[in-house]
This record gives C-alpha cells, structure tokens and sequence, in this order.
C-alpha cells in the first residue's frame, strides 16, 4: 500500500509527484518496497521518469542562469584570425540557444479591481486570466518567461517550450513550468498553488521545494512555514473563472483567504480551531457575502456585525 494513502481517483501524475518528493527526500535510504511496487506498472514508471526529467532540466536552468566570468585572453600577432574565429563562435553559440520556439521580449503590468476577472493572450501563446483585485508584472525574456505575482489569483495554459521554461514569483517563492496549466493565489496569509494538467515544480522557500501533478494543490502558511498538498477534483482547478466556486472538504481560513479577493477587508475570522473547519459548497464570485450568510447553516459557527463595518465569524 502507498505510504500516502492514494485513492482510485487519484491521478498518476500525482502519485508520481508525491513518491518523487519522497524519493528526493529520502535519497540514502534503502528503496521502498511500496514504491517498486507502484514503480513496476509501465504507466507509473513513465510518470515517474518524466518528473525527474523536469526537475533535472529545471535544475540546469538554474544553473544556466548564473552569470559564468568569461576568460580575458592578451591579443596574439594572429589576433584578427582569433577575432574571426571567436565570432564565428559566438554565433553558433547563440542559435544553439535559441533553439525552439522564439519568445518575443514582453513587459507588461496587470491589474485588475473588482470588476472581476480579465483573461489575455500573451505573445508566447500562453493564456492568463487574473482574478480581481490581482496585482502583478508580466517580464518575458530571452531565457525566461516571468510572472511576478505582487497580490491575488491568476490561472494560466503556459504554452509549451522546454527552452524557455515559465516561471511565477510570488516574493521569495517560485513556480517552475515548461508547459502546464495551473492557479496560484498569493495574500498575506497563504501561498496555494493548485495544477490542471501537466507538472509544477513549487519552491515556496529557499528550503522547500516540492513537484505538484494534476489535480494536486499546495498550500504555503506564511504565518507557520508550512507547506501541505491535497489531492483535488478535475473541475475544483481554476473554476473561479467562470465566476462560480465549487469547493469541498475546504479548510475555512483558506475559504475565507480566497472570498478576501472579492471584497478585501470585509469578513474577518476569529483565531483558533475554527480556522480547520471543513466547508463544502459552491459561490458565486459577484456576491461572496451570500455564502459567509448561510454558513452558519453549514457548520457550527455565527456571523456578527462589528461596528466597523466588517462581518466577523466566530465558533457557535
């Protein structure tokens, strides 16, 4: 049996991540039996390899990316011959790179309020759609496509090229992809990162790092520095862009992160157990506050009035 307890509507990509974290995590011990088990299925074994793929190539990217001092040589009597030479080089050195697709140089700053969500075509074919009250700065380079993410939600289809991998900043933290789908939220109190299709490497710290599969979803507390993964359903990724929210087994601090964006300021949790209460449901982003209404109907909590203006939830 799998040491994580994996369910039949679990993906293999998600299976594949959390036995390479492990693995990773676990480099001098001796081989699990469980995972030579799970390893021996041709399916697992090729999810299996295309996440060390992934992870080896975004660690040659990291490498590639440290400025490397280049040798001054002192000029020879054959310098102009040298000169030639060396720019014939340098040329061939430069297609090499750009192998691929070519990402066009883009900048960009994104905002958006509560109007709702905004969805752009980006020029590398990438789609991204920005939840309200987001904030952040699209940076395409020659090497890298970058997204600094300063505050809220975005959901995005990364076009595919292995030669400019995409990479969402959220402070300190990194998202790493070649060609996936997936939504990260950023607030003062968590980091979450949930994926669609394809694989994530998240590096929520200097410290941690962990592979994310299909339908899989981490969780960052900043508060806590810790990070925990959850296994969710196909159409719980994302869904916010249709303007209605499904969600179940939910965390309510995580729900009422997430309701944040949509009136900031608002709804206010009181501290305490209550915080791991587990809410199942569906909202409608144009009116979050209906949902913090009836959830006193839903678990053993109440809502009040504070004289500021903001609603404050508190145990029952």
């Amino acid at each position: 049996m799998s040491p994580f307890h994996t369910s039949d509507t679990d993906s293999i990509d998600a299976q594949a991540a959390l036995w390479f974290t492990r693995n990773r995590d676990a480099h001098n011990a001796p081989a699990d039996p469980a995972f030579s088990t799970w390893h021996a299925v041709p399916a697992h074994a090729r999810a299996y390899a295309e996440f060390e793929a992934l992870w080896a190539d975004l660690g040659e990217l990291e490498h590639l990316n440290k400025p490397v001092p280049l040798p001054v040589k002192k000029p020879s009597r054959t310098g102009y011959g040298f000169a030639v030479a060396t720019a014939a080089a340098i040329v061939c050195a430069l297609f090499a790179l750009n192998l691929g697709t070519p990402v066009a140089l883009y900048q960009q700053p994104v905002a958006t309020y509560r109007e709702g969500a905004k969805t752009l075509q980006l020029p590398d074919g990438s789609t991204l759609t920005v939840n309200a009250n987001t904030q952040l700065r699209i940076d395409f380079t020659a090497q890298v496509r970058n997204i600094y993410l300063e505050q809220g939600q975005l959901y995005i289809d990364v076009a595919p090229n292995k030669e400019h991998p995409l990479v969402v900043h959220a402070g300190d933290a990194q998202i790493k992809v070649v060609g996936t789908g997936f939504d990260v939220r950023r607030s003062q109190r968590q980091l979450e990162v949930s994926v669609a299709h394809g694989q994530v490497a998240f590096m929520p710290d200097a410290n941690t790092s962990t592979l994310l599969g299909a339908q899989q979803q981490a969780t960052y507390d900043y508060a806590k520095g810790t990070l925990q993964t959850h296994t969710l359903n196909a159409n719980e990724v994302g869904n916010w862009r249709s303007g209605h929210l499904s969600f179940r087994n939910r965390e309510l601090a995580s729900l009422v992160d997430e309701l944040d964006l949509y009136r900031p300021g608002v709804i206010e949790l009181a501290s305490g157990p209550l915080e791991h209460y587990k809410v199942s449901g569906n909202l409608n982003t144009a009116d979050p506050l209906a949902l913090v209404k009836a959830l006193p109907a839903l678990i053993p909590v109440k809502t009040v009035l504070l004289d500021s203006g903001k609603i404050r939830i508190e145990p029952r």
